[in-house]
């Protein structure tokens, strides 16, 4: 039987990883957390520790040593055997020693494996490409997912933000909802409305603050970061930027043909029907003979000499062949076995194909949609804050009641938190895209 035939299970292993500075050894332990972390940093940092990512370079290490192990099949092996025995003497021919050793070095080059060795070299070259695009796609999908946490946290913190804004407005409503109270301006019930609407106020701004605790968290896990030191189990880094946003298109035409022709999924998976292509060659190798060179130097003791000691030694060197002619079909079955695989493998790509044209569809089309929300956000918070503005002339007049005084407020704050998570959906929307058309984080290709 070949032995090349085993090369296909190894070509079944998840593939592959990015290029040039992507492919930075794994970092042991985490590293300390900046006191300062803005998303460049954040982003920098997942790329060296993040778990996802180091799990993905150390698949590297592992194909690399299949593919040591594939390529040493056809490379010369060399071997170092020796016996020693001793008959008893009922066993010892007339005049022969009752002592036997030999010491053998042999070496063995295969010469010819019915294309099984140049489908091996084949299949070592795939390998390595797959699993260089499976990294790749691994660092993309985390930094998304970086990305997106980062700007969790933002999002979060603005809406503390705007709940604060929100109670300092309403504490200052009902500040002067006492003073007209006193002057006998109005009745009890506005500073009772005012009170209650203070106290409203106050959830909101606590869910607001435990969001911004979780969404840390869950950044924390992204970045790889696993702080040993419990005495800082409560630091919180200072987080750099804020939600704005910059207008970014794309054609819906040139993005599909961008993602087909660049995301590493699709890569990987073409590369794979080519090593299941050579997986069928290997298996079909096993029907014709292997041809191998074997060369060595033997010492032998002397059987008819009493002196341990006393040895032949020499060269020896030929050929050795071994042709499976009937084997009960199993070859043909291991055939049907690599067609098999290979049809799936072109399957697969297909229906990745498809996915992936899904996927970029949709993402320009909710890309399309944040940006058109970006846009009326920015308008309806102007209005909100001129209504509120004339809202407290009028309530001061006393053209206007206290009722409407506080829905302006509520407006002005749902503005508000409706803007943020507008530039949020973009900020989130144009990442996914990028991603989507598989294209490396902007802050990492340039």
């Amino acid at each position: 039987m070949n032995p090349l035939r085993f090369v296909p299970s190894f070509l079944i292993r998840p593939a592959v990883v990015a290029v040039g500075a992507l492919l930075l050894p794994a970092v042991a332990g985490a590293q300390p957390m900046p006191n300062r972390l803005d998303l460049e940093t954040a982003i920098t940092y997942a790329v060296e520790n993040n778990f996802a990512i180091r799990q993905a370079r150390e698949r590297i290490r592992e194909q690399e040593g299949l593919i040591l192990e594939v390529k040493s099949q056809v490379l010369p092996n060399v071997s170092l055997n020796s016996s020693y025995t001793r008959d008893a003497e009922s066993l010892s021919a007339a005049g022969a020693s009752d002592q036997n050793w030999n010491i053998t070095l042999q070496a063995r080059q295969l010469l010819y494996s019915g294309g099984g060795v140049q489908a091996a070299l084949d299949a070592q070259r795939i390998v390595r490409e797959t699993v260089l695009l499976e990294l790749q796609s691994i660092i993309n999908d985390q930094l998304l997912q970086v990305r997106t946490s980062f700007y969790d946290v933002l999002l979060a913190r603005e809406q503390i933000q705007v709940q604060e804004q929100n109670v300092q407005l309403l504490e200052e409503q009902l500040t002067t909802a006492r003073n007209r109270f006193e002057a006998g301006a109005v009745s009890n019930f506005d500073v009772l409305r005012a009170e209650v609407e203070l106290a409203n106020a106050q959830p909101p701004l606590i869910r607001a603050r435990n969001a911004l605790r979780i969404s840390i968290d869950q950044l924390r896990y992204y970045l790889g970061f696993d702080n040993p030191d419990r005495s800082q189990v409560a630091a919180i880094p200072e987080f750099l930027g804020k939600l704005d946003i910059e207008p970014v298109s794309f054609d819906l035409a040139a993005a599909i043909d961008t993602a087909r022709a660049n995301r590493p999924e699709l890569v990987r998976l073409t590369k794979l029907v080519e090593a299941r292509a050579a997986g069928v060659k290997i298996a079909q190798s096993d029907r014709l003979p292997d041809l191998s060179l074997v060369g060595g130097y033997q010492v032998r003791k002397n059987p008819f000499s009493e002196s341990f000691g006393d040895s032949y030694n020499g060269w020896t060197i030929g050929l050795q062949s071994n042709w499976s002619i009937w084997d009960g079909r199993a070859t043909r079955g291991r055939v049907e076995q690599a067609l098999s695989q290979q049809k799936q493998a072109q399957l697969s790509l297909e229906d990745a194909t498809l996915a992936v044209e899904v996927e970029a569809r949709r993402a320009v089309s909710a890309l399309n949609e944040a940006t058109e929300l970006a846009d009326a956000a920015v308008k309806v918070v102007e209005q909100a804050e001129e209504a509120l503005r004339l809202a407290n002339a009028r309530y001061g007049a006393g053209t206007a009641t206290q009722l409407e005084l506080l829905a302006a407020q509520v407006a002005l704050t749902q503005a508000r938190n409706n803007q943020l998570q507008a530039n949020y959906s973009h900020n989130v929307a144009a990442a996914a895209l990028r991603r989507a058309l598989g294209q490396s984080d902007v802050l990492i290709a340039n």
